[in-house]
């Protein structure tokens, strides 16, 4: 699909050779969606989806364990009011529980930044919380990565494997266990979400230029990001 989406970007520029931004821009559009430029907003849903999407990048660009940013945007894609793409910087086939907790942080970033800046939060990040909560429940059930419930895997799923899709899950353990899973899930989102708060709230500056920025150009390439992220001297943080 990325190939397919990058060879008519190409061709829409009257191009034979499909060029490295022609796929950036064809995964941002399988991922997301198309663009939606002509979306009609208020400058107070502009105002919160900067602060929000700031949220992401920031958290992202101060942890360690996170992929590097590579683009933010305030334009709409898909669903999307705003969106922060974040690219590895080499493919892996292993994860570690401290990637994993970072990548829930990140998630939970826009989440964090609208309630310390605005005292409230909105449905723009009903998606992320999906998503946080997805991780925490395979780190738990899937993964083994619980230290309360240790190693074991809880739950049975049936797959066509031709297809790649889980096609149904079945529960092996008791309502006494699975109150420990709820327990386990939560304390990973908990504890991501304290590393997001603590980004955001001892690097407000950071947040505010970030998003201040992204209201005025309304994206911000991965060159511009690091350039004016880089004034700040940011060290990264530990999980």
């Amino acid at each position: 699909n990325i190939m397919n989406e990058g060879a008519i970007l190409a061709a829409r520029n009257n191009r034979k050779t499909i060029m490295q931004e022609d796929l950036y821009n064809a995964i941002e559009k399988v991922l997301l969606g198309p663009e939606r430029k002509g979306r009609v907003i208020t400058e107070s849903e502009k105002e919160i989806t900067a602060y929000h999407e700031a949220g992401h990048a920031l958290v992202a660009t101060s942890l360690k364990d996170a992929d590097p940013v590579h683009k933010v945007s305030i334009i709409s894609r898909g669903r999307a009011g705003g969106y922060t793409l974040k690219l590895p910087t080499e493919e892996m086939h292993l994860r570690r529980r401290t990637q994993f907790i970072a990548e829930i942080a990140v998630a939970l970033g826009g989440y964090a930044a609208e309630k310390i800046m605005f005292g409230e939060m909105s449905t723009g990040a009903s998606s992320d919380l999906s998503q946080a909560t997805k991780i925490a429940h395979a780190l738990v059930t899937q993964y083994g990565m619980s230290e309360k419930l240790g190693p074991q895997t809880f739950g049975d799923s049936h797959e066509l494997i031709f297809l790649g899709r889980e096609m149904s899950s079945g529960k092996n353990y008791s309502e006494a266990v699975a109150a420990k899973i709820d327990e386990e899930v939560k304390l990973f989102i908990d504890r991501a979400f304290a590393l997001a708060n603590k980004v955001i709230t001892s690097r407000k500056k950071v947040l505010e230029a970030i998003a201040k920025t992204l209201i005025e150009k309304e994206t911000l390439e991965q060159e511009e990001f690091n350039k004016l992220i880089g004034a700040f001297k940011l060290k990264p943080l530990g999980i």
